[in-house]
């Protein structure tokens, strides 16, 4: 005898075959979807991360940048205020200066001696005056070349004349101002 068999056993069964393979296709899917969602996470979690490094670093330079304006705007500060201190020096250099000059001048006159005339213009000084002797004249430019404040001291005239008493030398003698190296304070 033949059975039929009328139940659909095998479109059963390639019905679950299929759908066991459905179901691990979808797994599987899972799986990568998975895979892929964590591996992007990931790698944006590391982009994000290196951007936030980025923008911590140009924080920081923008910071770095404004110390270092601020540094350049004190070494300029302080040329400026260098360059101040030099002009006072050499203001207060040059109010001594004249003074001491003529201190050292007055210093230098012997006795029977006469300063009638001192003119002195960009550091040439020209002098003239009235002596008893030859001998004084002498004297005297060799106490001015001696001098730190007188340097190349020349005799330009002497000239005898004659007053009711005695005899007298004018004499104009000529020479370069010089201001001696600046010396420290003692202690």
């Amino acid at each position: 005898m033949i059975r039929i068999n009328l139940l659909p056993v095998k479109a059963a069964r390639k019905k679950e075959i299929v759908k066991g393979q459905l179901a691990i296709l979808g797994v599987a899917l899972l799986i990568a979807l998975l895979a892929c969602g964590g591996l992007y996470a990931m790698v944006s979690s590391k982009v994000s991360d290196e951007k936030e490094l980025i923008s911590k670093k140009e924080a920081e330079i923008a910071s770095l940048k404004k110390k270092i304006g601020e540094v350049a705007e004190f070494k300029k500060r302080q040329q400026e205020l260098r360059e101040k201190l030099e002009i006072l020096d050499k203001l207060s250099d040059g109010k001594t200066g004249p003074v001491r000059l003529l201190d050292e001048l007055s210093l230098s006159i012997p006795e029977k001696m006469w300063i009638i005339s001192y003119s002195e213009s960009n550091g040439s000084i020209v002098m003239s005056g009235i002596s008893l002797t030859e001998e004084t004249v002498a004297q005297f430019m060799r106490k001015l070349e001696s001098s730190d404040y007188y340097q190349n001291v020349e005799l330009r005239v002497v000239e005898q004349t004659r007053n009711k008493e005695n005899v007298l030398h004018k004499f104009e003698i000529s020479c370069r101002a010089q201001m001696p190296a600046k010396q420290s304070p003692a202690k």
